[in-house]
């Protein structure tokens, strides 16, 4: 496993020195953030440093990415995308659909054959009429990434926070069964997980079991923890807005089982890219702070990755 790290964290660096970091820290890979150009929409997010759609129009500047990339020594992992591409605003979800598009178009061009991103979904709507609505987005999708030879790895994120998300979240694909449904959709060998454990944790979801039901399906691994507090959780209940009981961590720092994680990808025989996801409020306010945090994180995760 190579490990390295989602570069929507050093969103006020630009490509090169992102990957300037990523070297010197002794990185080995990096999750590359791939948003449209000046289109933040939330925190993490909006990051952009690659611009798929200069990788398709300018050969020059592909070649550039992907000769920095080599002279520095740290692989693309994936492009990095996580829009909501089953928005109930039918005009934000065509903008999210087309993004991703070329940003699968970019991945094979480049090279790196992997995107991540989310599924999506309608907030307002049902379980079974968001399946639906995969049936209608999705196929078109992943027909091009098919031909493209692009793999697409969907993260477990409920996207539901706050008020906002409320009641049902933008991401439909975040537990086993819903997992095995989507599948069952879209039987594309190429479309698979962005396995992250901390998503499971607050949803009282085993994050260790469905590593060996899904080990064909997972693509890419993400290292960021999460910690519950169960004086507020006794408060509120797990009908509240998620962050009124629980915050993201760096890995170590939060309940997550590192070892017990780990253990379970080398018992699968995972043997691709694994990138820290840093979204810990305590880490943040100074470039210091973050580059503390990626330290931090690589210097934990060393104990079980090398």
């Amino acid at each position: 496993m190579k490990l390295g790290f989602v570069s929507a964290i050093l969103d006020q660096s630009n490509y090169e020195e992102m990957m300037d970091i990523a070297s010197e820290l002794g990185f080995e890979c990096v999750e590359v953030a791939c948003w449209p150009q000046g289109k933040a929409e939330r925190r993490y997010a909006g990051v952009s440093h690659i611009d798929a759609e200069r990788v398709m129009e300018d050969n020059e500047y592909a070649n550039h990415i992907l000769d920095y990339a080599k002279e520095k020594g740290v692989q693309i992992s994936s492009l990095a995308f996580y829009p909501n591409t089953m928005d109930g605003d039918l005009e934000k979800r065509a903008a999210a659909v087309e993004h991703l598009m070329n940003l699968i178009r970019a991945s094979h061009k480049l090279g790196i054959g992997m995107v991540t991103t989310f599924i999506g979904r309608d907030q307002t709507k049902t379980v079974e009429e968001n399946l639906e609505l995969v049936k209608e987005v999705w196929p078109p999708i992943m027909e091009l990434a098919k031909e493209l030879n692009v793999k697409v790895g969907i993260e477990n994120c409920p996207m539901l926070f706050g008020p906002d998300q409320w009641p049902g979240g933008q991401n439909l694909m975040t537990t086993p069964t819903i997992w095995r449904k989507v599948f069952e959709i879209l039987p594309y060998e190429n479309l698979g997980i962005n396995y992250d454990p901390s998503h499971f944790v607050w949803q009282m979801i085993d994050y260790i079991k469905p590593i060996y039901e899904f080990k064909d399906k997972i693509f890419h691994v993400h290292y960021k923890d999460i910690k519950v507090y169960r004086d507020r959780l006794d408060q509120c209940g797990i009908m509240a807005y998620p962050l009124d009981f629980m915050s993201p961590k760096l890995p170590g720092l939060g309940d997550v089982d590192w070892g017990k994680y780990v253990s379970a990808l080398t018992d699968i025989g995972y043997n691709g890219c694994t990138c820290i996801e840093v979204e810990d409020k305590a880490f943040e306010g100074s470039q210091e702070a973050v580059l503390n945090s990626l330290k931090l994180s690589k210097r934990y995760m060393e104990q079980y990755v090398i």
